[in-house]
């Protein structure tokens, strides 16, 4: 299922032993533009810190009631390593959030989530603490949400607008999708954008580029926020673009 990110703020999120937060923001890999980590607002159980919650522990939603179940108990949740609210998350943080659960890393593998493809299957793959000492790349590559909402997106030969929300795939946490408005362009339109087409971004410029032009973007099928992106948009959106479909 594809979902929007905007409509995920504010979930509550319930531990196996009571309510823990809502969902505050999200942080991605931009280098496989999937989302590792939850950001969860405590309010005044665990004030003043960044609780991270990864889609390894989320259970199935439940999307009248808005919630994640998260299959962690409070306690382990608040004996995770602390985290500064403004700082960012390092590699060496990842190991040793990684190493308190006994959860084995996600980089490293063939696949999106490492050694598997969807992140819940790593849920019961608990590993000794000795491999996780495997640092990998210490880059950092992961990106807050919220930071990268409002970037401005440039075509080939002209800005086309900001980016607006993100869409995800439930499965695998990956981003499929930018929606950009193109408000100060063309108002009232929004169109999605994949991260395949997309050559580079600037971090520090907050610009993001992708390899299509003003034209094409002008005649490309309309994003609906209030519709779901169901196979047969996806599939009239790739074959605009004449790109090759992600599904196979």
């Amino acid at each position: 299922m594809l979902l929007s990110v905007k409509n995920l703020r504010n979930y509550v999120l319930k531990a196996e032993d009571g309510e823990i937060g809502r969902c505050k923001d999200f942080l991605f890999d931009d280098r496989f533009w999937t989302i590792r980590y939850m950001v969860a607002d405590t309010g005044k159980w665990l004030p003043g810190r960044k609780v991270l919650i990864s889609p390894i522990s989320l259970g199935e939603p439940d999307w009248g009631a808005s919630f994640f179940p998260v299959r962690l108990t409070k306690k382990q949740i608040e004996d995770s390593p602390e985290l500064d609210e403004k700082a960012p998350v390092s590699r060496q943080y990842e190991l040793s959030w990684t190493q308190h659960y006994g959860w084995p890393h996600y980089w490293g593998g063939v696949h999106v989530w490492g050694s598997v493809p969807y992140p819940g299957m790593l849920y019961a793959e608990k590993i000794s603490h000795d491999k996780t000492s495997e640092a990998g790349s210490g880059d950092d590559h992961l990106r807050s949400i919220d930071e990268v909402t409002g970037y401005h997106i440039q075509a080939t030969d002209d800005e086309i607008g900001h980016v607006e929300d993100f869409i995800v795939d439930s499965e695998t946490w990956t981003i499929r999708y930018m929606v950009v408005d193109l408000l100060n362009w063309l108002p009232g339109r929004k169109v999605l954008v994949a991260p395949d087409w997309i050559t580079s971004a600037d971090w520090a410029e907050s610009k993001v580029f992708v390899a299509l032009t003003r034209e094409e973007v002008k005649d490309s099928p309309d994003y609906d926020p209030s519709a779901p992106v169901n196979r047969e948009y996806e599939a009239r959106l790739y074959d605009f673009y004449g790109r090759p479909k992600y599904w196979g």
